[in-house]
């Protein structure tokens, strides 16, 4: 990332209703290419909202929100017919959900899940999807020998790498992350998050990684956004944030924190 770096998402504005209450409430946000961007705060404040909005999931009643792809065109998310938000989801953007079953097909093989977006990108040699396939799995310490099984037979860790295998095999720019590793045991948690740091390092992926957990925010992005009722009340690096927190209620979520 450079200061001369064009923004890769630029988001104005964004403002989402559910009746008379805001899942998100003129949230502005700038993400450049290779930076790690960390949304925390309590259930219900409107994290996964903000991030389903930024995936082109979620349409929202105000804002807007700006990509810049790989060729450096910049698109208006929500101005794009559906068919070309598509492509840009399958190619440029990877999501993973929080719970591994809802970002993977849980009825073909583990080697199949991973070849789908490959096969969705315009890759047609078996040979070469296999390859890529057994890479990726190696790459987050998946055992090539179970390409062929079904991930409903893998451990729930198992299936988040798989997910996240299945996600970033095709060379995405964007990845955004819903709370990846809440639902899984703590050591488990803690192979995970090694493994999101190496890779985005690696890869140079520009990522938003929604999270209630302080300490997945500290080790894993350079800047926090801090929500609370759908708004953002504080922002800045990540360090800063939680070793200095201005808003009080950053401060009782920092405060919250066990003390090692």
């Amino acid at each position: 990332m450079s200061d001369l770096d064009p923004p890769l998402l630029r988001a104005t504005g964004l403002t989402v209703r559910y009746g008379d209450r805001y899942g998100c409430q003129d949230v502005s946000l700038t993400l450049w290419p290779g930076e790690v961007l960390a949304v925390v705060g309590e259930s219900g404040s409107g994290k996964t909202t903000l991030l389903r909005v930024l995936a082109g999931r979620l349409t929202p009643q105000a804002g807007t929100l700006h990509y810049r792809d790989a060729a450096n065109h910049e698109h208006d998310v929500f101005a794009l017919p559906d068919a070309a938000r598509r492509r840009l989801e399958r190619t440029e953007w990877a999501y993973v959900h929080q719970n591994p079953r809802d970002g993977l097909r849980m009825a073909v093989s583990a080697g199949a899940n991973a070849g789908e977006r490959l096969m969705a990108n315009g890759v047609r040699h078996w040979g070469a999807i296999r390859a890529s396939t057994r890479q990726w799995m190696e790459r987050v310490e998946l055992e090539t020998a179970r390409i062929d099984e079904s991930p409903a037979t893998f451990s729930g860790g198992m299936q988040q790498r798989l997910q996240i295998a299945r996600n970033l095999i095709s060379g995405p720019r964007l990845a955004l992350l819903d709370e990846p590793t809440s639902a899984l045991d703590v050591s488990v948690q803690a192979r995970l998050l090694d493994l999101l740091r190496g890779l985005t390092r690696s890869l140079g992926l520009a990522t938003v990684i929604v999270t209630h957990d302080l300490a997945v925010a500290r080790l894993l992005a350079q800047r926090m956004m801090v929500m609370k009722d759908g708004k953002v009340v504080e922002t800045g690096l990540t360090d800063q944030v939680l070793d200095d927190p201005q808003h009080p209620y950053t401060q009782l979520l920092v405060a919250s924190v066990p003390q090692g």
